[in-house]
């Protein structure tokens, strides 16, 4: 019974992470070019360069992809490194839309999408709309790993071995390492999250844990990033690392003060069932991460400039206020 369960977690969530790169990958080539434009025409302050996170992770369905991509145009002098951080802000905070549509649960409908989306991808002829059905497809395909996923953890209520490791999570230093480990495995924090609310909805994970196991994820995703600088310029290796000083200073935070936020939390869902009270988890998190440390940011660049001196010619230089024009 175990190796059937074992099987079908697999399948889910083979078929969640298939989705989530291929979305990706689809709306990133889709947007080609017009996306490096709009973040660097959209990025000349920090609160500009949040909301272009925002929107950009939300179009792309990929926090990772931006600031990669943020990391590439940086590296390719297209980008400051000043106007890189609002942006990696603002993925942060993108990124918690895909959590807030996992805990709608359409999973029983993703055929909804699948279906005309095939049909889309391989009978029409115009490019636009045979693009247009990759995505119906690849977000169906999405819910349906998520669905699969949910159906294969349920028998999991009974088993003892289980449900004694997933007690783990309910220590929340234990459960962000749970987290973040799961993240650098899979190399995917959408997924991660995804399945913290899917064992939630089906009982088999508490509020607090899946809440540890978030914030762990926050901390996974810097992988990709920090990989995507090697070899790339002091200016993006900057990037790489005020995104791993970022996620890791609201990591502590949010495990330092996990009951109050746990508490908050069930206030503001006022009754909602634990799945949307761990989405709303994750967009407030992410949302008071940033609004808390935004006002730090010439702190994080004239740190990071002194750890990093630039060596090239041009290179920003420390701000000494933060622009909101």
């Amino acid at each position: 019974m175990l190796t059937s369960i074992l099987l079908s977690v697999l399948a889910g969530l083979v078929l969640f992470l298939y989705a989530v790169f291929q979305l990706s990958q689809t709306l990133e080539t889709a947007l080609g070019p017009r996306a490096e434009e709009i973040i660097g025409r959209f990025s000349s302050n920090a609160f500009r360069g949040i909301l272009t996170g925002i929107v950009a992770t939300t179009l792309l369905d990929s926090s990772s992809a931006v600031i990669v991509l943020t990391i590439v145009l940086v590296n390719a002098k297209a980008l400051t490194f000043r106007a890189a951080m609002g942006i990696v802000l603002g993925a942060n905070i993108g990124t918690t839309v895909g959590s807030q549509i996992i805990a709608l649960d359409v999973g029983a409908y993703a055929p909804l999408l699948m279906l005309p989306g095939f049909g889309l991808y391989f009978l029409a002829r115009n490019p636009r709309i045979r693009i247009s059905g990759k995505v119906l497809f690849y977000f169906g395909t999405l819910f349906f790993g998520l669905h699969t996923l949910g159906n294969a953890v349920e028998p999991l209520r009974d088993e003892a071995a289980f449900l004694a490791w997933m007690e783990h999570t309910e220590t929340p230093w234990l459960g962000a390492m749970i987290g973040a480990l799961l993240t650098i495995l899979i190399q995917s924090s959408s997924a991660t999250v995804g399945m913290a609310i899917v064992l939630g909805k089906k009982g088999l994970l508490s509020l607090a844990g899946g809440i540890a196991i978030m914030l762990g994820a926050e901390l996974g995703t810097c992988a990709d990033t920090l990989l995507a600088t090697i070899k790339g310029s002091r200016q993006a290796l900057k990037t790489g690392l005020f995104h791993l000083m970022f996620n890791l200073i609201t990591l502590i935070l949010g495990l330092l003060w996990i009951q109050p936020f746990t508490a908050l939390v069930q206030t503001l869902s006022a009754g909602a069932p634990l799945e949307r009270s761990l989405a709303n988890a994750h967009l407030l998190f992410n949302l008071l991460g940033v609004l808390l440390l935004v006002w730090t940011l010439p702190w994080f660049e004239r740190v990071l400039n002194r750890l990093l001196p630039d060596r090239g010619i041009g290179e920003s230089q420390p701000i000494e206020s933060l622009s909101i024009q």
